[in-house]
């Protein structure tokens, strides 16, 4: 079943609240959050006091995407704030298999994320511990960006894994899903799709979630 995933990073702040209702009222079913601290990558964005905010304001599960150095020191306070699914970079971490078992181990669902540049097969070890892989098809770091094309074999690549070990994470993907790219998208075997200027950008955000799920679920044969 193919999901949106709204990103509240393309979101009006001021009225963050009630975009994210509208989001949820146009069929998103989790809410994504991205954290950046502006050395990993160059942007600053988010933290767990907005994420504690964000809580009281939603049911929907919360997608903490933490494109962070040393992101361990910072999974405590994401639980404590109320994120469900965390997942951090195969490229910020230098024990990964330690940062997945730190964020199963406070509660959450682990995800592993992986830059354009890096192929699918350096977690093939650490596949059965996650609940979803997050494949960006953007440079990490700003909003807005063109999907880049090769994501659509790494997408593929992760499916055949998939299928070949048995596994049942989630196919996620982040980084200039609109509707000139979600059905490649999700023909290539992505069923968690995150949106932000697609779904914001315009200020509708319940007609254009609504609308860019359609799309979505229709290339799927939903």
């Amino acid at each position: 079943m193919v999901e949106l995933l709204p990103s509240i990073l393309s979101a009006d702040f001021a009225h963050l609240a009630d975009q994210v209702a509208a989001a949820e009222r146009g069929g998103g079913t989790a809410i994504h959050v991205d954290v950046m601290d502006g050395h990993f990558v160059p942007n600053i964005t988010l933290g767990p006091p907005l994420v504690k905010s964000l809580r009281k304001a939603t049911s929907l599960p919360l997608d903490c995407h933490l494109m962070i150095e040393n992101p361990n020191d910072y999974i405590a306070a994401f639980a404590d704030a109320g994120a469900n699914w965390v997942s951090v970079h195969y490229e910020a971490c230098t024990h990964l298999h330690r940062s997945l078992e730190l964020i199963a181990h406070h509660g959450m669902k682990p995800g592993v994320v992986l830059n354009p540049a890096s192929r699918v097969d350096l977690i093939l070890d650490i596949l059965p511990m996650v609940h979803h892989v997050l494949i960006m098809s953007v440079n990490p770091g700003f909003g807005g960006q063109e999907f880049i094309p090769f994501s659509l074999q790494k997408i593929r690549r992760l499916a055949e894994l998939r299928q070949e070990l048995g596994l049942a994470f989630r196919i996620e993907v982040d980084g200039g899903v609109a509707h000139d790219t979600v059905a490649q998208v999700v023909q290539a075997g992505a069923e968690l799709l995150v949106a932000g200027n697609a779904v914001f950008g315009a200020g509708h955000p319940e007609q254009d979630a609504r609308a860019l799920l359609a799309s979505a679920r229709e290339a799927a044969g939903e």
